[in-house]
């Protein structure tokens, strides 16, 4: 997800502050929950076109810092748990796969077992 550089960036950032004490994978799995709302904040409410029009406005930032934060998170927790989330994810797509063939899936937005 994250290149090894950037990656290094945000672990020294945590490190400095010495909150790896404070980032256990139960902790790190409610902050991720907690901006991944602050996310969806951002667009509750708004229509399709409301939403298009604060995503070309400097307001786009606010979208930009959501996504970051999630990320910085998830990224601690795949590190502290030793998870390559390359990997996760093409283990992920193998399963949905199976689950969702493209012949049943297609243009479709129903869940599998429906």
């Amino acid at each position: 997800m994250l290149n090894a550089e950037v990656m290094a960036a945000v672990l020294e950032f945590r490190r400095k502050r010495d909150w790896e004490q404070f980032h256990k994978p139960k902790e790190l799995a409610a902050a991720i929950a907690v901006e991944a709302s602050e996310l969806l904040e951002v667009f509750q409410w708004k229509t399709h076109e409301e939403v298009a029009r604060f995503l070309e406005s400097p307001s786009r930032e606010r979208v930009t810092d959501e996504i970051a934060d999630v990320v910085i998170l998830l990224s601690y927790l795949c590190h502290d748990l030793g998870l390559d989330v390359n990997e996760a994810v093409r283990s992920k797509l193998n399963k949905n796969e199976a689950k969702y063939p493209v012949e049943k899936s297609y243009g479709n937005a129903r869940k599998y077992d429906e």
